[in-house]
């Protein structure tokens, strides 16, 4: 038996408190008095008990204080490119919320109060359940998006990354737990099964196969295959035969897979014996482009994202081109034109090169850090902002009071676009987090929600121009899923399109999406300009659709 300190204490205090009432008739019996080396004794074995364990706890502990301080050297080195990986992400979150608590009460009654007061001090700044739940939920969504199996990503072999991590079966048990919680048992099989594959390919961990094998022929059972789910029972009641849920279940899927057979076979007694007949189906042939219409939003959304989709036509690519551009001779852009890319004919879609600078962005980012706030979305229900599942960053607004920086960007735009920024929204700064996404939208209200910008009083918005002020080394994509659009981030640069046609119509194509960032840290600016101011820069137009 193991005593803290303070058990200890009162224990031999008690023990002292008694031996001194009774101190003067020890030397009258040596019968007595050898009940006393039996009680040193014992305080001498439990004495040496708790040295032990501290021992063991301090060990523990150190090992645990060595690892960070080689993982923490490594991550400061370049903080953004290593939570640029994902997984690192994860981990972090994972450590803050859950195993530096565990090692709080691992040495809570026995460590100098200094630590403690820190560690009590520092936790309320640490990421919560729900923070660890988000990056789990968010390494699920990488997963499905991106088409990665569980291997790839435990072993954290990601493209481009430099930081690479790989997770423990612990890590592959949590992932799995969270997606048990949340009735996704697709997800909870995935990640229990190479919890599982780690563990029984020797690696050392307190999780238990019995645990595993437990959760893992559930969530296979609730996807309806009862006899994986009953080769998975049989392997847990090996290892622990009296284990009580697992007989139960043994029985269960016995009996139900006995009464699957048996209707399976009156089914086939009652089919009447018709000849076959076969039909041969006409097959129509479609272009990729219309066969790619049929495909559910979300599964062109994930395509783009991965790169696959539509590919333009020669012809179509032929009319794309790259040129300086001087905006009809703009006073400002006569001595030095912008590079303009073209991306996309329909919508137009533009890309500027070299548009801001890394002077720029650096202070851009300055500015915006310590204003970053979880992302909002407009609710057509209420007409209010308020935060949602599917967008997944956090952002700031910055304005040309706030740094000349600021109105510089403000004033290069409206040189470039020829559009008015005094009815504009202020400059947005986003940054993306583990996963960050911020799945298809419009930009502009449609006629369904037409109070979206009333207390801007400036008008739908008529244009989107989108700053790109940071690399991603994998995922990240801005995709426009109607027409099957990829534009790929790159700094430096921006891309441009009308939301609104000349005659205030919206234009539908114009529905996008900001892919999950795979591997990398994502930051952009956005400038949502309305159509207050633009009456003479942008005449409108009589036809609906021009």
């Amino acid at each position: 038996m193991l005593f803290s300190r303070m058990e200890l204490l009162c224990w031999c205090l008690l023990l002292l408190s008694s031996l001194t009432s009774v101190s003067a008739d020890f030397f009258t019996s040596i019968g007595q008095m050898t009940d006393l080396l039996y009680t040193e004794k014992d305080l001498v074995t439990s004495l040496k008990d708790y040295i032990k364990a501290e021992e063991n706890k301090l060990a523990q502990i150190k090992q645990w204080a060595d690892k960070l301080d080689s993982l923490t050297s490594t991550a400061t080195k370049d903080p953004e490119a290593f939570l640029g990986h994902p997984v690192n992400a994860f981990k972090l979150v994972k450590r803050l919320n859950t195993e530096w608590g565990n090692l709080e009460s691992l040495v809570l009654s026995d460590t100098t109060d200094g630590f403690i007061s820190n560690l009590t001090i520092q936790r309320q700044y640490f990421p919560s359940d729900e923070d660890q739940t988000g990056a789990a939920k968010a390494l699920l969504r990488l997963q499905d998006t991106y088409r990665l199996d569980s291997n790839t990503i435990s072993t954290g072999d990601l493209p481009g990354v430099t930081y690479k991590s790989r997770m423990t079966a612990e890590d592959c048990f949590e992932l799995g737990k969270i997606a048990y919680t949340e009735v996704d048992y697709y997800h909870t099989e995935l990640w229990m099964a190479q919890a599982l594959k780690q563990l029984e390919e020797g690696e050392e961990s307190t999780l238990d196969k019995v645990t595993v094998l437990d959760y893992l022929s559930y969530a296979i059972y609730q996807q309806g295959e009862m006899e994986r789910a009953l080769e998975y029972t049989k392997k847990l009641l090996e290892i622990d035969p009296e284990h009580k849920r697992a007989k139960g279940n043994l029985k269960y899927f016995q009996f139900q897979l006995e009464k699957q057979r048996k209707e399976e076979e009156e089914a086939k007694k009652a089919e009447p014996e018709t000849e076959k007949v076969e039909v041969k189906k006409k097959k129509t042939k479609r272009s990729a482009k219309a066969e790619f219409k049929l495909i559910p939003e979300r599964k062109k959304y994930e395509m783009l994202c991965r790169g696959e989709g539509v590919k333009m036509t020669p012809r179509r690519e032929s009319r794309l081109f790259c040129r300086y551009y001087d905006n009809n001779h703009h006073p400002k852009l006569l001595l030095a034109p912008i590079k303009q890319q073209d991306e996309w004919d329909k919508p137009y879609i533009v890309r500027y090169l070299d548009i801001i600078s890394d002077e720029e962005i650096a202070k851009v980012k300055e500015l915006a850090k310590p204003r970053l706030r979880r992302a909002t979305v407009h609710d057509p229900q209420t007409g209010k902002l308020t935060t949602a599942q599917y967008r997944v960053s956090k952002s700031a607004w910055l304005t040309g009071y706030d740094d000349p920086v600021v109105e510089t960007i403000n004033e290069r735009i409206e040189t470039i676009t020829g559009l008015e920024m005094d009815t504009a929204e202020e400059l947005q700064v986003a940054n993306y987090g583990v996963a960050g996404q911020y799945e298809p939208h419009f930009d502009f209200g449609r006629k369904d929600e037409p109070d979206a910008f009333k207390e801007l009083g400036t008008g739908n918005r008529i244009a989107t121009w989108l700053f790109y002020m940071s690399d991603v080394l994998a995922g990240g994509a801005t995709v426009f899923p109607d027409v099957g659009a990829a534009v790929f981030p790159q700094k430096n640069s921006a891309v441009f399109w009308y939301n609104l046609f000349p005659s205030g119509e919206g234009d539908y194509s114009t529905r996008h999406a900001a892919c999950p960032v795979l591997v990398g840290n994502k930051w952009v600016s956005n400038k949502w300009i309305h159509e207050r101011g633009q009456e003479w820069r942008r005449p409108c137009s009589l036809s609906e659709l021009d």
